[in-house]
């Protein structure tokens, strides 16, 4: 002790006061048999401890589509500690899934689109180019975020999709890099082959119903000169066939059911729901954890290796601008401390309209009367009991894809063919026995952007989609409707063909397509690309190709914000192989790899058929 109090130099009453203090620590630590140190190692296994019950491996921000899966993938190893953090709640009541339908009855879809206790409810700006609209954009709040309400029709998208991503600066993610994840995903109940797979933890199916109007839909297209495809995500997507669903035994088959209910006994996992994370949390450009609001408290939760974000395509880019990560000037006029520009963030958003083309039935078939009371619960009854029945589908079960016009390489317009009518997201009831066809075109040339509204996280970002701002688009849509009037009018819908209710037979010229177009197009739920995947050498990429936020260390970002742009068809299925693809990067495995997949191209691109 002789040296510490050579080294004090105790000068001042208060100097020899500590050094005091310490001789008399000294001299009972040794009254006590305690050596200095013991002493030390047992308050540093007393902090190693406290820091350790507040500390994970990987944090996971959001259990959606692409949280679900990783969470599972990334405790398949014992020795890696995961927490999974939600917004919302659960998707199950008192864990059961039966008392929680309306998420798990396939046909029930439309109230969670309706329901702001599972969905962030988010609304764009004003529509300068669709007189003015704002458009309702519902997003996932619960487990299994967006895969909890979609219509669970499984499309993966063009192989050229992905190789144009390849081309855009995402090397490694070319068609021959993501099929195998895909497949990795998927168990389609037709059994594998070299497209489908047979032993992954979504379920896939085709539709059971065998309804006359969906025979009738695929008998006109191919009168009307198209090809029938028997799988539409296989060897080739054009043409016109019956869809994969994400259903299992007539229940949705989410990726909570997928991928986070069979690994929420793992002990190195964790989950909260109703958990909204406000921030990153930073040492200068390292992502040490982030802090989150539940039941009204302010925490903080800390990452020894990553914090990855899988928010989805608005929440995402969001929070990393919250978190001082994003457009530099944008953040300081809101206040919030700087920790990378990174302008790219939030820009790129990409999105498919669609419209509604409408026709009445001459016949009783529709699912109109399926939506009468006592009808509805009749279905419901026998769901509740069998998990059969017309509540065992969302019936969206053939659709088709097709180029819009001669030279176009491959499908740029998706069909979706419904024996029911919908109107306004399914908040108003079917007024009349009819069918439609959900069109649009699938790579839209019209790019927008979303920006913080304020630095609170509880308010929803500026979101600018600034559809229909491209003459391309306008042209595009023009022939959606041509085109599917040309399907409608074939001679298998003869006896099913009553007058049109929408757009109306009053709608003809070129202009009145356009200004219905303006009037009645809306999302198709599908925004992405707001978080850019590339290279760092590119000023609009936010992650590179193995997913992590350029111009900072140990954070990721892994869901459809990734996209370098917007694939041919519906975006689950393709964020679920984004996040079978980015586990394995995060394990440092290699990536799986099938060369020389044949995929379908046309004879010839001389004509649109």
């Amino acid at each position: 002790m002789s040296y510490l109090m050579k080294g004090l130099k105790c000068h001042t009453p208060v100097m020899r006061k500590v050094a005091g203090g310490l001789f008399r620590a000294h001299t009972l630590k040794n009254i006590l048999g305690i050596n200095e140190q013991q002493f030390n190692i047992s308050r540093a296994s007393s902090q190693l401890s406290s820091e350790k019950a507040n500390s994970y491996h990987y944090i996971i921000v959001g259990a959606g589509s692409a949280g679900c899966v990783l969470a599972n993938r990334l405790t398949e190893d014992p020795l890696s500690t995961v927490l999974l953090l939600e917004a919302g709640p659960k998707d199950t009541l008192l864990g059961s899934k039966r008392l929680l339908w309306k998420i798990h009855m396939p046909a029930a879809l439309t109230y969670n689109l309706c329901d702001e206790k599972y969905n962030w409810y988010y609304h764009t700006t004003a529509q300068r180019h669709m007189d003015s609209r704002v458009m309702y954009w519902p997003r996932g709040r619960v487990w299994g975020g967006s895969s909890s309400l979609n219509a669970m029709v499984y499309i993966r998208g063009h192989a050229e999709d992905y190789n144009r991503w390849s081309r855009e600066g995402a090397l490694g993610w070319d068609y021959e890099h993501c099929l195998p994840y895909f497949k990795k995903a998927q168990t389609h109940e037709l059994g594998p082959d070299r497209y489908r797979g047979g032993n992954g933890p979504l379920h896939v199916s085709r539709g059971k119903t065998n309804h006359p109007l969906h025979q009738a839909f695929l008998e006109a297209a191919q009168q009307a000169g198209y090809p029938f495809t028997d799988d539409m995500n296989g060897y080739q997507q054009e043409g016109f066939g019956w869809m994969d669903m994400t259903i299992h035994q007539g229940q949705r088959w989410s990726t909570a059911s997928a991928y986070l209910r069979p690994a929420i006994s793992r002990p190195n996992f964790s989950v909260a729901e109703k958990t909204l994370v406000t921030k990153i949390l930073f040492q200068g450009t390292k992502c040490i954890g982030v802090e989150y609001v539940k039941n009204g408290q302010r925490k903080k939760v800390f990452a020894n290796k990553e914090v990855i974000l899988s928010g989805g395509a608005i929440n995402s880019p969001q929070l990393l601008m919250l978190s001082g990560i994003g457009n530099a000037d944008d953040l300081k006029k809101l206040g919030i401390p700087i920790v990378c520009h990174l302008p790219g963030v939030g820009q790129n958003l990409q999105d498919h309209l669609e419209v509604y083309v409408q026709q009445k039935c001459t016949k009783p078939i529709t699912l109109y009367s399926a939506q009468k009371p006592l009808n509805m619960v009749r279905i419901g009854l026998e769901w509740l009991w069998k998990f059969t029945g017309d509540g065992a589908t969302a019936h969206l079960e053939s659709g088709g894809f097709i180029r819009s016009e001669p030279g176009v390489p491959h499908p740029d317009i998706q069909f979706h063919f419904l024996p029911s009518q919908v109107i306004d997201h399914g908040r108003v009831a079917s007024a009349v026995e009819a069918y439609q066809v959900h069109v649009g075109p699938m790579r839209s040339p019209s790019v927008g952007w979303l920006k913080l509204k304020s630095a609170d996280p509880n308010d929803h970002p500026i979101i600018e989609p600034n559809y229909l701002s491209t003459e391309r688009d306008i042209q595009e849509f023009r022939q959606c409707v041509k085109l599917t009037r040309e399907i409608f009018a074939q001679k298998a819908f003869e006896k099913f063909r009553g007058p049109e209710i929408q757009p109306g037979n009053h709608v003809q010229s070129d202009k009145e397509i356009d200004a219905f177009i303006r009037q009645k197009a809306d999302s198709a739920y599908h925004p992405s690309c707001t978080c850019k995947m590339g290279q760092p050498s590119d000023d609009t990429a936010v992650v590179d190709p193995q997913t992590k936020v350029i111009g900072v260390e140990n954070l990721r970002v892994v869901d459809a914000s990734i996209m370098p742009s917007v694939v041919t068809g519906n975006l689950n299925a393709p964020t679920i192989m984004i996040a079978e693809k980015a586990a394995d990067i995060i394990k440092g495995l290699p990536s799986l790899q099938e060369k020389n997949v044949p995929v379908y191209k046309p004879k010839t691109l001389e004509t649109q058929r």
